[in-house]
């Protein structure tokens, strides 16, 4: 009796890919994930004290890389981000910050394509205080074609940087490689070494990346991820790997992958282990919500290794267990899906908008009670303002006063290229979309009265089903929505984000008394 209790207490606890282990859990309280909701690939974690900070990669979204902050793990706020202003060298592809601290400096090592030649490399900033921002200290590693997935440990007080060379050159793999940096952590000064090769064979398919380096007892540790990482194909599965040297040689678990999807999280992957202050382990990676999918995109999760003391190997007890303090009743995370309600005459305060890093930032001022959007990039989606969506069951809303000569609309973005819109312009609402770069009107509806001003709304199912309708201002009457479908809108390495922008031929500000997104 006292066996099948302890199976049956297994079987609820474990989830994902595991193997057997001579363990028995602690019951613990739980959690839920996402941890971190929404859009939050790659994440990197650190600890510092008794405060955790988290970062994640941006991709094509201004500002960059957005940090977290969280005391238990499981309830994280937004600190703002890592570069307010872009790196001056950078142009897209922000991705895989990773969050190194060292003597009371914070680091960040973070990938960017380059401006000069549209390849990615990695690049490194730093500050003493995260709530100011990072000073960037430029390019870090140019290597061969491409070098992304910056990520550093100290050995015996020496720094020392790895990285993923991405095998574009002719006669080369996927590897992953280190060499020893400068004291200052901001020069490559070592010659470069090997790590781990990705095998084109096996579940790695060829892809090696997003290594999480950590030392316990006598080994290093590296989790890697591989296959492919991202859109509605994706099959990225996490690995492991030991060394008694950094330097190698490292050999890999012969259990691996360790990390696959379930029916609940798909394609898990690239993150950074944190120990807490009692000594457990927590792998922070994304992975995709089983039921919104690429809609609300990759998702900060949080998964705890376990260890048997034999064979010195961790495995994965996926989701269910509860970081940091004991003592604490954690549950989900109250702050997952925080409706949002700004007016703009009572509240003045920074929102953590996002624009995309093709356009120019976008020109905006609150004032008299309003946010005012400059029509400055003459284009149907470059003056838009989003927001990460963090499910996609949702309403948002903007109430806007007309304007005769820009029209004012709320947006699905997924780029430039890929967008749906529903505008007021004058008497008239359109509905329109941009669909692989063609911009065609779906409906126009003519607006009967004079309205101070028009509330437009949207219905997201699924983060792909929309309907939109509006109402004016004193109104009581219940239209029919418009609806279309938005399955083509995801980018391969990022979500859709919803907001508001101002399109037209002609100059002018917007003006918008306030925006509501509220989670079903």
């Amino acid at each position: 009796m006292k066996l099948l209790l302890r199976l049956t207490f297994l079987c609820l606890i474990f989830t994902g890919t595991v193997f057997a282990q001579k363990i028995i859990p602690k019951p613990v309280n739980t959690y839920r994930n996402p941890v971190i909701a929404g859009d939050f690939a790659d994440p990197s974690v650190i600890r510092v004290g008794d405060t955790y900070y988290a970062a994640g990669t941006s991709s094509e979204w201004g500002p960059a890389y957005p940090i977290y902050t969280s005391k238990n793990l499981v309830d994280w706020e937004y600190l703002g981000p890592v570069f307010a202003e872009l790196p001056s060298w950078t142009m897209g592809s922000y991705w895989a910050p990773e969050l190194f601290y060292r003597n009371g400096t914070f680091f960040v090592y973070y990938t960017a394509r380059r401006k000069s030649d549209k390849q990615s490399f990695i690049g490194v900033a730093s500050t003493k205080d995260l709530k100011k921002g990072f000073t960037d200290h430029g390019l870090l590693l140019e290597w061969t074609k491409e070098a992304i997935d910056g990520f550093v440990v100290e050995d015996k007080g020496k720094l020392f940087l790895t990285w993923k060379a991405y095998g574009l050159d002719k006669g080369r793999g996927i590897e992953i490689l280190g060499a020893e940096l400068s004291d200052d952590g901001l020069k490559v000064i070592g010659k470069e070494f090997g790590l781990i090769k990705a095998d084109a064979n096996n579940w790695e398919d060829g892809g090696a990346e997003g290594q999480a380096i950590f030392k316990r007892g006598n080994y290093w540790y590296m989790l890697y991820s591989g296959n492919a990482c991202c859109g509605e194909n994706c099959n990225y599965q996490v690995g492991l790997a030991r060394a008694e040297k950094l330097q190698g040689p490292w050999t890999k678990f012969s259990g691996n992958p360790v990390l696959i999807s379930d029916g609940t999280w798909k394609c898990p992957g690239h993150g950074t282990v944190v120990t807490t202050p009692d000594n457990r382990y927590f792998y922070l990676h994304h992975a995709y919500n089983g039921t919104d999918f690429t809609y609300a995109g990759r998702q900060g999760v949080l998964s705890e290794l376990v260890w048997d003391e034999t064979s010195k190997w961790p495995s994965f007890r996926y989701g269910k267990t509860t970081p940091a303090q004991a003592e604490s009743p954690l549950a989900a995370s109250t702050k997952a899906n925080e409706d949002l309600l700004i007016s703009f005459d009572k509240n003045t305060q920074e929102t953590s908008w996002v624009y995309d890093v093709s356009f120019p930032k976008p020109a905006y001022k609150i004032q008299n009670g309003l946010l005012e959007i400059e029509n400055s990039n003459l284009t149907a989606t470059g003056n838009f303002l989003g927001l990460v969506v963090k499910n996609g069951n949702y309403n948002f809303s903007a109430e806007i006063i007309p304007k005769d000569q820009v029209q004012q609309n709320i947006t699905v973005y997924g780029d430039a290229t890929n967008a749906i819109g529903y505008g007021v312009l004058k008497d008239k609402l359109t509905l329109w979309q941009i669909k692989d770069g063609v911009y065609s009107v779906v409906k126009t509806q003519e607006i009967a009265g004079k309205f101070e001003t028009i509330n437009l709304k949207l219905q997201s199912r699924f983060g792909r089903f929309y309907e939109f309708s509006w109402e004016g201002k004193g109104e009581k009457i219940d239209r029919q929505p418009l609806k279309i479908e938005g399955s083509w809108l995801p980018r391969w390495d990022r979500a859709p984000r919803v907001g508001i922008n101002v399109s037209g031929n002609k100059s002018g500000n917007g003006e918008i008394r306030s925006v509501q997104l509220k989670y079903n």
